[in-house]
């Protein structure tokens, strides 16, 4: 039941990025990383977003064809780099969220303000005993 609600849920906010963008579910994810978080290596990201490590990179590929982040090679280990969002970039994901904010309130808007703060505390305490 739960899967089937975060299925549900999550496509329902992909015609946001993805009609109007052109971005996949995990371009989304990794742009909305570096929007809220600030500058990170992609290992961060799949580490905070438990996303695979060939799926970011490939979002990563996909952002940065469409300008909406950069890649900067760390001087302390040529091995990584720091992405950040360029300033189109930055536009996006302050819509996104914004688009994002509305579409969480309208989910939960059948319910209580008790209801909907023991969701989002179920879903906390979900995830961290996952």
């Amino acid at each position: 039941l739960l899967n089937r609600a975060a299925e549900k849920s999550s496509l329902g906010f992909q015609q946001e990025y993805k009609s109007k963008y052109g971005m996949l579910v995990t371009e989304w994810r990794v742009l909305f990383h570096l929007g809220h978080y600030g500058d990170m290596t992609a290992i961060d990201i799949c580490k905070k977003g438990d996303l695979h490590k060939t799926k970011v990179s490939r979002a990563v590929t996909g952002l940065q064809k469409k300008r909406f982040l950069e890649r900067e090679t760390m001087r302390d280990d040529k091995r990584f780099e720091v992405l950040s969002l360029t300033s189109k970039g930055r536009l996006v994901f302050e819509d996104l969220i914004s688009k994002a904010r509305d579409y969480n309130a309208t989910l939960t808007a059948p319910f209580t303000q008790s209801e909907t703060d023991f969701l989002f505390k179920a879903l906390r305490r979900i995830k961290q005993n996952s």
